[in-house]
């Protein structure tokens, strides 16, 4: 568990304060524990974990008014969610399979960093497997985004997309806003 920490500090370049033991090394950081459907992450005590029923974990990293679960505007967070996502996941609420990114509509959603522009994500930039803790590994997808305007075609924020899909445990991790220490802690997750 020390090296959870520790990646957890160096990832984030953040230090925590809850502690999970009581014989960490020094100068390590503890890290709080947050667990879904059988996953546990260990993140940086700065980050403010929300729960939306059964099926939804919304986790603020940043600047944030107020965590309203998926697709919260102009909050700096990620999203780890499970079946109930997946299965409406795709463009149109079709099935969530990796194939198209993640987008729970069929019309123009509003930006994550800024309400007053629309979202448009595609195309895919990279694609492949990473570890999820040991034993797990996620169907890896990062996607082109533009926030553009409304009225016309102009770009006002670029970004990527990163999802992480473990189809057998049902979780799909998606992140807008290139959370620093994100993959990191997914790397370190346990199983039960």
């Amino acid at each position: 568990m020390h090296k959870r920490y520790l990646a957890v500090v160096a990832a984030t370049g953040v230090a925590a304060a809850t502690l999970l033991t009581s014989s960490l090394p020094a100068g390590a950081a503890p890290a709080q524990q947050l667990t879904f459907r059988g996953m546990t992450l260990y993140v940086p005590i700065q980050w403010v974990v929300h729960r939306f029923g059964a099926d939804a974990v919304q986790v603020v990293t940043g600047k944030c008014g107020k965590a309203q679960g998926w697709s919260t505007p102009e909050c700096d967070s990620f999203y780890i969610l499970g079946p109930k996502y997946i299965k409406i996941g795709a463009e149109g609420f079709g099935a969530y399979t990796g194939k198209r990114p993640f987008y729970t509509a069929s019309d123009v959603q509003p930006c994550p960093f800024n309400d007053k522009w629309g979202e448009v994500i595609g195309p895919k930039v990279s694609r492949g497997l990473r570890q999820v803790g040991p034993g797990h590994k996620a169907a890896y997808n990062a996607w082109q985004s533009k926030c553009v305007s409304y009225s016309s075609t102009k770009v006002y924020k670029r970004f990527t997309q990163r999802e992480w899909y473990l189809p057998k445990s049902k979780i799909l991790v998606v992140d807008q806003w290139n959370t620093p220490g994100l993959a990191d802690t997914l790397k370190h997750a346990d199983w039960r």
